[in-house]
């Protein structure tokens, strides 16, 4: 377990005033330690689950050698040994017919053939396919052009999808449909994964309202919970909502101290600035190590990160990674795809992929200060030639959540970059498949 001395020099190089983003982003993936608990679920179960250990193949897939399309199975030698030096011709003769599920289980000697399928075994001896089409039958003869078809065309060996022995797929990976459907042609039925991460959230702030309440004066719904629930969701993580946490000391304690106790990360949104009824910095000093609590970042400058402890001070009771996440609704998502998104891979037992960073030119002016990094809303298309060009949404204030659906992408701006001309190449982040 790390101390709160090591923790701290972990961040001594850098102003913790203005943490750069890819400082803040290597700090959080060194403190992001798996889960290790391991359970077996049926294959139905496993979807988005994190594999725990590799999957060894217990077979050769195919498991024999069998025939990729409809068509004729002979012995490539017949190329060889029976055409028509004029015509170009072979002639063989059919002898049996194999079906998938069915095989011919007879001999074929060099002047026949076997009618075969797709995936029907290739008879013993046969090691070519001719597709029917290619093919001129009458009665029990078939005859087709020697150059049209070369020798061990059409056959798909055994072993040739995974061989017996080799790894199927590897730890640390999110199972996909696909990879249910390996793992079953496998024989494979029960496959070991980590346990779910548990992670608790709720949001702080007296200004506000759950869904259903009415609202007071100067009060607004919270919508980062959703947003949170949402977003975790999306990767399978077992979720536990605390609520609405009144701007109280005692209230926001007891909540953090409750969250430490039953997750494994938690996650709050609000109540990290400098401002008067922003308790959280205080109270970590007392039971919490922190590592940050400002980025070179817009949005997202007030994010908190370090660990928090169910018992009176840090070493005591239970600990959970915590995640001050800002209160604006867009630095919330932004934060949270950028900064914490990563470590609850890695403390799920994934292998993380790094999003796609794709190059656009920008279709006018960006403004940007040089010294942190941006995270702008855009509007990405592609032109006929393929290349992408995106714009702003608009309005980057970080309380305009609707700039956030309208958008299909990310402009990342480069912590050293300043204004961007209409032009300029950017960096952009599609949504599709991280949203």
């Amino acid at each position: 377990m790390t101390t709160l001395n090591e923790f701290s020099s972990c961040v001594a190089q850098y102003d913790p005033h203005a943490l750069p983003v890819t400082a803040a982003q290597a700090i959080v993936r060194q403190w992001a330690t798996p889960v290790s608990a391991v359970e077996r679920v049926p294959l139905h179960d496993a979807l988005d689950r994190v594999l725990a250990a590799d999957i060894v193949s217990p077979n050769n897939v195919p498991a024999h050698d069998n025939s990729a399309m409809d068509g004729y199975a002979f012995q490539s030698t017949a190329l060889a040994s029976q055409a028509d030096a004029s015509a170009d011709a072979i002639e063989l003769t059919v002898a049996g017919k194999a079906l998938a599920g069915h095989p011919f289980g007879g001999t074929v000697a060099v002047s026949e053939c076997v009618r075969v399928m797709t995936g029907a075994s290739m008879p013993a001896g046969c090691d070519t396919v001719v597709p029917q089409e290619l093919v001129t039958r009458s009665g029990e003869t078939i005859r087709f052009a020697a150059s049209a078809v070369r020798g061990g065309a059409n056959r798909r060996l055994a072993g040739e999808d995974l061989a017996l022995g080799s790894a199927a797929l590897r730890a640390g990976r999110v199972l996909r449909a696909s990879d249910l459907g390996l793992i079953a042609s496998l024989g494979i039925g029960e496959v070991p994964v980590r346990r779910r991460l548990r992670v608790a959230f709720f949001s702080t702030g007296d200004e506000l309202r759950s869904l259903g309440e009415p609202l007071d004066p100067g009060c607004v719904y919270d919508s980062n919970r959703h947003t949170l629930f949402a977003m975790l969701r999306r990767m399978n993580i077992d979720t536990l909502d605390l609520g609405v946490v009144r701007d109280q000391p005692a209230a926001l304690e007891a909540a953090l101290r409750n969250a430490a106790a039953s997750a494994d990360v938690v996650l709050t949104s609000g109540g990290v600035s400098v401002g008067e009824a922003d308790f959280t910095q205080q109270l970590l000093q007392t039971f919490g190590d922190v590592a940050f609590w400002s980025l070179a970042m817009r949005p997202g400058r007030p994010l908190a990160f370090g660990r928090v402890w169910s018992g009176e001070r840090p070493g005591l009771g239970l600990p959970a990674l915590f995640f001050g996440l800002p209160g604006n609704p867009v630095a919330v998502m932004v934060t949270f795809y950028q900064i914490v998104r990563e470590a609850l891979l890695v403390m799920s037992g994934a292998t993380p992929q790094a999003a796609p960073i794709l190059p656009a030119q920008s279709r006018e002016l960006i403004r940007k200060r040089a010294g942190r990094t941006e995270y702008q809303r855009g509007i990405a298309e592609r032109d006929a030639r393929g290349q992408w060009h995106v714009a702003p949404t608009g309005s980057q204030s970080s309380g305009v959540l609707s700039s956030m659906s309208e958008a299909n992408c990310f402009i990342v701006l480069e912590h050293e970059r300043a204004d961007v001309a209409a032009g300029e190449s950017v960096a952009i982040m599609l949504f599709d498949g991280l949203i």
